[in-house]
């Protein structure tokens, strides 16, 4: 007895583990599949503007940069909507939602993320460090959209859309023509797999108050999503042209296509169905990137590290 008593002693988390587990789950550490949906639209504009041999430095200030951003913006998400978390069942026990850490500590932590971030801007120019201005404006007042608009993952395509202009800025020290037709593909694609996370939420967030594009849409909730991703898809296709891209970009372009037909499926069934259909997107965000390597390469002959230019 004693013995099984001091193995169950020795074999509980220390309060500091617990106090940097709560620190990692409000960051999200252990759900990545936010930050990889950031990453991909970022990579995109990274390997367009260097037309396929972006900058090591640049892509490892970007990589770093958008995981800090991206872990700030769910810390002030939380501080936001911890009132409302605690009202969603797959919210309710967020580490703000359950009182594991306070909003004073939410606060600091966010403070620390956004200087880290901020500690990257000198090894950029000017154009670029006045992009993430807006970049962080729009990451703090993002969770404020969903108490009066039914649009607040319009306003997150936007925020989700920023890497795009910033790494062209960053690589040309000017943002063209091209980057902004990327970031409205981008866009329309995060309003719809957005849609896709609220459709799990729904029923909560109505008796929430919680307004999103999930309950403005209804029963027409698919075929909405269905046309964003075709207008994004048909956005590929212009950039494609535009860019004379190679074979394997046109192959990634039809997976992608045939990936969203897929989620249609699965947006048919329950609220877990249409959760697995919003992580399914990362696979489209990998296979666009692939695609554009690829494409950009002589010959369409894949190239997956970025050059040392």
């Amino acid at each position: 007895m004693l013995g099984g008593a001091g193995t169950t002693l020795m074999q509980a988390p220390s309060p500091l583990r617990q106090r940097l587990r709560a620190y990692a789950g409000l960051m999200r550490v252990d759900r990545p599949i936010g930050t990889l949906l950031l990453l991909w639209p970022t990579y995109w504009g990274l390997w367009l503007a260097a037309k396929g041999t972006p900058s090591l430095r640049l892509f490892l200030i970007f990589t770093v940069g958008t995981w800090l951003t991206r872990s700030a913006g769910c810390v002030i998400n939380d501080y936001f909507d911890r009132d409302f978390d605690r009202q969603v069942a797959r919210t309710c026990q967020r580490p703000l939602a359950a009182g594991l850490i306070t909003p004073q500590e939410a606060l600091r932590l966010f403070v620390v993320l956004c200087l880290l971030a901020a500690a990257l801007l000198p090894l950029l120019n000017w154009l670029t460090i006045g992009l993430s201005a807006g970049a962080v404006l729009i990451t703090i007042t993002y969770p404020l959209f969903k108490r009066f608009t039914h649009l607040p993952q319009a306003y997150l395509g936007i925020a989700f859309s920023f890497g795009i202009p910033m790494a062209f800025a960053a690589t040309l020290n000017q943002v063209p023509t091209l980057a902004w037709w990327l970031m409205l593909a981008n866009a329309c694609w995060v309003v719809a797999y957005d849609t896709a996370y609220a459709m799990a939420d729904r029923p909560d967030d109505i008796q929430a108050g919680i307004k999103s594009t999930a309950i403005l849409f209804g029963r027409f909730d698919r075929h909405t999503i269905a046309g964003l991703q075709a207008i994004m898809l048909i956005l590929f296709i212009g950039i494609g042209v535009a860019q004379a891209m190679h074979w394997p970009y046109w192959i990634a372009l039809a997976g992608a296509a045939v990936l969203a037909a897929y989620e249609q499926t699965l947006l048919g069934g329950d609220r877990d169905q249409a959760f697995r259909a919003f992580l399914h997107n990362n696979w489209i965000g990998l296979l666009l990137f692939w695609g554009i390597v690829a494409g950009l390469a002589p010959g369409g002959v894949s190239t997956v590290l970025p050059g040392a230019a």
